[in-house]
């Protein structure tokens, strides 16, 4: 599932290349002409990210509300403009301990997850886990514009070219089009829908705190305060977006690891410090997320093991998809669980 550092990074992206300007909007796949048909020819006015949730204003009050859930993303093509804080972040930031490490040149992740033209789901979780609205990316646009539909595409948004290159603010990009000219195409959300302003301060309100979003210290009070009186456990509270917002599975792991926290304790029985302790080390962690693409959730790696990590998962987590495998720092097997319908991996032995 997308965790709170991708939807951040996709509302930079639409904030950059969408933002002030007209959209074309289409549904190929069919199950979203209406709003679509509302939304083209409008203006995009703000975006925000909470939590999981992208919120993109159009002119006349009217929200886009799109969560992408287990296997939503979406993938950008044209003239991409990258926000400053993500655009090469991944070649010399991500030590979770801010100190930095410097790399001559960006690391890609094998699976995607830093991807600045496809973000979400990754690309092998769409195709294998989710057919009927599977997608490997959009084609190779070459001369064509706009770019082939790829797979069941819910949303395409196509920002409106200049009339012609003498029109004010026109620029030819590197596509040759009158541009800027970008496309947004949107692939197996679990919701895609138009709100009110009510509507989307509903839905905001019922969410909880995002450490971008949200005062951070405020945050911390909220977070705490509801996790303490809770007897639902940790490891389940961490992943309800109405205690706090953005964590998934991964982070839901490696932050109770990095903890050394059973995740079965109960919320009221975390000692305060302990809750206080993730909610600051979820803020640390979200801002690498966001600025490197990357879960990256280890400290101190020299260079070489930052390369690594930064290059596949296997190598940037404790505990998070390592069922079987030694601890990293105890020798214990990593263990997984069924919880809420989800695995959970933790380690017996540190998280005692």
């Amino acid at each position: 599932m997308p965790e709170g550092h991708s939807v951040h990074r996709i509302a930079r992206q639409f904030d950059r290349n969408f933002v002030g300007r007209p959209v074309a909007a289409s549904s190929p796949q069919g199950r979203f002409v209406e709003g679509a048909g509302i939304l083209s020819g409008r203006t995009a006015t703000s975006v925000r990210a909470v939590g999981k949730q992208m919120f993109l204003e159009f002119d006349d009050d009217i929200w886009l509300r799109v969560h992408l859930g287990m296997y939503g993303a979406w993938d950008f093509a044209g003239d991409i403009l990258v926000d400053p804080t993500i655009a090469s972040a991944n070649g010399r930031m991500g030590q979770t301990n801010q100190r930095g490490t410097d790399l001559d040149d960006p690391i890609f992740d094998g699976a995607g997850e830093n991807s600045l033209t496809s973000i979400g789901a990754p690309r092998r979780t769409r195709v294998h886990v989710r057919m009927s609205e599977q997608t490997t990316g959009l084609a190779d646009e070459g001369d064509e514009w706009p770019p082939p539909v790829v797979g069941q595409v819910r949303l395409r948004l196509l920002t409106v070219p200049s009339p012609s290159p003498l029109a004010a603010g026109a620029s030819i990009g590197a596509s040759g089009r009158v541009g800027p000219v970008t496309c947004a195409d949107l692939r197996g959300p679990t919701a895609c829908e138009l709100q009110t302003p009510d509507e989307v301060a509903a839905t905001i309100a019922k969410l909880g705190p995002d450490p971008l979003v949200d005062d951070v210290a405020e945050g911390e009070e909220r977070f705490t305060s509801v996790v303490r009186r809770k007897p639902t456990s940790i490891g389940l509270l961490l992943m309800d977006q109405n205690v706090v917002s953005g964590i998934g599975n991964v982070y839901r792991a490696e932050l109770l690891f990095r903890a050394r926290q059973n995740p079965h304790t109960p919320g009221r029985d975390v000692p305060e410090e302990v809750v206080r302790e993730l909610w600051r080390d979820w803020v640390r962690l979200l801002a690498i997320g966001v600025e490197t693409g990357q879960m990256m959730t280890m400290d101190d790696l020299d260079p070489e093991a930052y390369r690594a990590a930064m290059a596949s998962r296997d190598d940037r987590h404790w505990v998070y998809h390592r069922a079987g495998l030694p601890c990293r720092v105890c020798g214990t097997a990593i263990v997984v669980e069924e919880a809420a319908g989800r695995k959970l991996y933790w380690c017996p032995s540190c998280q005692a």
